[in-house]
This record gives C-alpha cells, sequence and structure tokens, in this order.
C-alpha cells in the first residue's frame, strides 16, 4: 500500500500528520527549536506577568463600579488559566491530547462538585441551625 499523501517542504503532510512520525495541532511546534520553545514561554510568562498585574490593579482601584470587581477579577482568572493551558500545559485540540483534555475535564468536574457540596452543605446547616439569641438560652 502507497502512501498518498503530499509532504510539503516543511516536513508536515497533507493527511495532519508529520514526516518525522509527530501528529500536528495548532499551537504545537513540530519542530525541536530551543528558540522557539523559548518565545512561546517567554510570550506566556509575559501575559501572565500582565494578567497577574492587571487583576492586582482590579482590585485596588477605584475606576471600577465596585459590585463588577468580582466579575472583572473572575474574566482575568479565566483568562489566566487559557494562558496556562496553553502555553505551559500545551493543551491543544491535536487528536493526541484527547487524554490531557478528559483528564482536565474530570479535574474541574471533581472540583466544581466539592465546592457545590460545601456550599450546599454551609447553606443547609445555616438554614437549620437556631438563631444565636435561641442558642444562648439553651446553654444556661
Amino acid at each position: 500500500m502507497t502512501d498518498e499523501a503530499h509532504t510539503y517542504s516543511d516536513g508536515a503532510r497533507s493527511d495532519g500528520a508529520h514526516s518525522d512520525g509527530y501528529d500536528s495541532a495548532p499551537g504545537d511546534e513540530n519542530k525541536i527549536d530551543v528558540v522557539a520553545g523559548t518565545k512561546g514561554y517567554l510570550l506566556g510568562v509575559t501575559l501572565a506577568t500582565i494578567l497577574t498585574a492587571a487583576s492586582f490593579w482590579t482590585a485596588g482601584t477605584g475606576l471600577i463600579w465596585a459590585p463588577g470587581i468580582p466579575i472583572a477579577l473572575g474574566v482575568l482568572a479565566v483568562a489566566q488559566m487559557g494562558v496556562h493551558l496553553v502555553f505551559f500545559l500545551h493543551i491543544s485540540t491535536g487528536p493526541d491530547n484527547t487524554n490531557n483534555i478528559l483528564a482536565l475535564a474530570f479535574g474541574i468536574m471533581i472540583v466544581i462538585l466539592v465546592v457545590a457540596g460545601s456550599l450546599w452543605i454551609m447553606s443547609n446547616l445555616n438554614h437549620n441551625m437556631l438563631p444565636m439569641d435561641q442558642l444562648m438560652k439553651m446553654q444556661r
């Protein structure tokens, strides 16, 4: 059986594989190039630093409407997570990253279950607890 995929000059093939045996995915660096890898990490560190500084500025400024500060911090936190996932954990849409994405989704699900369960339990305890003045009367 012949390989009918066209090989381009950079080593990529028309079927999405790479001539050195590695799959190619958006955001992945196919060739082992120290300079390109370092540039990617430096860009990630720069973006993470900017987002961190923006978070501190958002929390300390009076220019943002006070009830909107938690929303702004949440948006910056999600952006920070995206930067870390793409630039440092190398999560991409490639077919060889399926297990990484499933493990990440499972971890997020566990965190959501723990946080939601804790909030549910605390809310239930708060609802079923006696007011403080009645608790004080019971102790006398």
